[in-house]
């Protein structure tokens, strides 16, 4: 698989994770206090952070400076959060990414995914093609 599939691969997984923490919060309650009054809820929402920031580290360096804007290091610093100190995490921290970090990176996801999806999609034929032959050789004549 080359670079840019596999890029592609990680980054849907990712959309993946942050559509379940969605959904989630569509099940459980969009509230603080639905988060905070059940630990499966805080369990299900903080695996899907350790995943995505897992599956960050499987994209390479080269697309992590072309898609800068996004804070690549915090994820991966989160993720070692989760998976290493969980009791220390504040729920207030863990709410906010759920509310603001995970939406917005869902959104980033699918702007790639679809800039990726129109570049593999074949050439189309175009009808007027046979009008056009030539017409380009014509004008690089006359310069």
């Amino acid at each position: 698989m080359d670079n840019v599939k596999r890029a592609i691969s990680v980054v849907r997984h990712i959309a993946a994770y942050c559509e379940r923490v969605s959904g989630m919060v569509e099940r459980f309650g969009d509230s603080i206090d639905a988060f905070n009054s059940d630990y499966a809820y805080r369990y299900a929402c903080s695996l899907c952070i350790i995943q995505v920031g897992e599956l960050s580290t499987h994209l390479s360096d080269d697309f992590k400076r072309v898609y800068d804007e996004v804070p690549w290091k915090k994820i991966k610093a989160m993720r070692n959060l989760f998976a290493h100190n969980y009791d220390q995490m504040s729920s207030e921290q863990t709410w906010n990414t759920i509310k603001h970090s995970i939406p917005e990176l869902a959104e980033f996801c699918a702007k790639v995914i679809e800039q990726y999806s129109v570049l593999e999609q074949p050439a189309l034929d175009c009808e007027y093609s046979e009008d056009l032959e030539g017409e380009f050789e014509d004008e690089n004549e006359d310069a």
